[in-house]
């Protein structure tokens, strides 16, 4: 079952850039991703203005095949990394980022469609909210969450 969270960006202007992903959107996964690899303001954006992805890499990649069941390992290893994309990597329309005038709009549009993780990256740093609540440092709820898994 999947595990929807959204990925957005504050501009410079107040607006929130946003991508739609539909797999592995928990902190562990996704969030472990955007806090490691997705720190540099240029890649967000980049990562963002691929639209809506299936799978988060750490990597944003190159066009690579959808569904890689029928690859080689050798294959599969060269894109295990990179994110998939509906747009790029399975050419589906109507896949493009959004653009919102506020955060509050950029939760209500996403949570209207089941998203359950939303991250935001502002002012230098990645922000965390399950199912629309506040949104909190993403280090820290990492932190919290890995402390809990050592109980």
């Amino acid at each position: 079952m999947a595990t929807r969270s959204a990925i957005g960006f504050v501009t410079e202007s107040g607006t929130i850039m946003a991508a739609y992903c539909h797999w592995d959107g928990y902190l562990s996964h996704n969030g472990q991703i955007l806090n490691s690899y997705y720190t540099d303001e240029n890649k967000i954006v980049e990562l963002i203005l691929g639209g809506e992805m299936s799978s988060l890499g750490s990597e944003i990649g190159v066009k690579h095949p959808f569904d890689t069941y029928n690859l080689s390992d050798e294959e599969k290893a060269k894109f295990e990394n990179m994110t998939t994309y509906y747009g790029r990597d399975r050419d589906e329309i109507d896949t493009d980022h959004k653009v919102f005038k506020s955060i509050e709009e950029f939760v209500e549009y996403y949570d209207g469609i089941g998203v359950e993780y939303f991250y935001l990256y502002n002012e230098g740093k990645w922000l965390v909210s399950q199912y629309g609540k506040d949104f909190e440092s993403l280090t820290e709820a990492l932190e919290r969450e890995l402390s809990q898994d050592a109980v």
